[in-house]
């Protein structure tokens, strides 16, 4: 008994010590744990301030811009403009230097050749050409006044006068009216009236461009054929006559 107490007892105290010892050397630890940042607050220090002056790297360049579509350039066109060689054309700008014209001395012989030259002609000028006439087409020596110029063409004929006149002047100028025939059919239908017309009396007095301006249609007819053989005294204008227009009046009645 006495012995089995003793166990426990020695056994308990070993329990104890270990527990201590355990406790001794957590707090160790964490005293150590707790000391160095203490110590060694210069490198802390030193590694924050080092990566706060350390710069951010550069951002990534950005993506190049796309291909512009090649421009196809446009032929431009040409207006040519076609100048007259000969015509008087206004310059377009001031031009940097002007020309300065000289008149050139004629090329003649001052005082001509003595003893003449082949072709010449007698008491020719200073100056003249070489040789004199160049061809027999032209025999026209120097000083020899120009042709004539050539006549006037006549002048045109005056334009026919026409001239509008009343049927009273023209009824007072008939020389032969023949009255007209009355159509069988017109008389058979006992139609009448009058029948009116526009005619042209020639120069001579005759008549011509016949239309009719009213009247029946079975009466027209007959009365053109009547007025076409009808004779005028021919207008007179200025001692000359005249073609003129008038209207006539054909009238159909049964008692003709």
């Amino acid at each position: 008994m006495f012995e089995d107490s003793i166990l426990d007892s020695g056994g308990k105290g070993k329990k104890a010590t270990t527990v201590v010892v355990s406790t001794i050397v957590h707090f160790a630890l964490l005293g150590v744990l707790l000391l160095i940042p203490l110590i060694f607050t210069e490198q802390l220090e030193a590694a924050k301030y080092l990566m706060a002056l350390t710069a951010p790297p550069p951002p990534p360049p950005p993506p190049p811009p796309p291909a512009a579509a090649p421009v196809q350039s446009r032929p431009v066109p040409v207006k040519v403009v076609q100048v007259d060689p000969g015509a008087i054309v206004a310059p377009t700008e001031i031009p940097k230097q002007i020309a300065h014209i000289v008149d050139e001395p004629t090329t003649g012989v001052v005082g001509g050749v003595v003893g003449g030259v082949v072709g010449g002609t007698g008491g020719g000028i200073a100056g003249g050409v070489l040789g004199g006439i160049l061809t027999d087409a032209n025999k026209n020596t120097a000083g020899a006044p120009p042709p004539p110029p050539p006549p006037p063409p006549p002048p045109p004929p005056p334009p026919a006068v026409v001239q509008r006149i009343g049927g009273d002047v023209a009824q007072a100028n008939l020389i032969s009216s023949p009255k007209p025939q009355y159509p069988a059919l017109a008389r058979a239908a006992r139609v009448q009236g009058v029948v009116l017309l526009n005619a042209t009396i020639s120069k001579e007095g005759t008549i011509k461009d016949l239309k009719v301006i009213s009247g029946h249609p079975l009466l027209n007819e007959a009365a053109m054929e009547a007025v076409r053989q009808w004779r005028y005294k021919p207008q007179m204008l200025n001692q000359q006559p005249i073609e003129v227009i008038t209207t006539i009046t054909v009238n159909f009645t049964f008692q003709q």
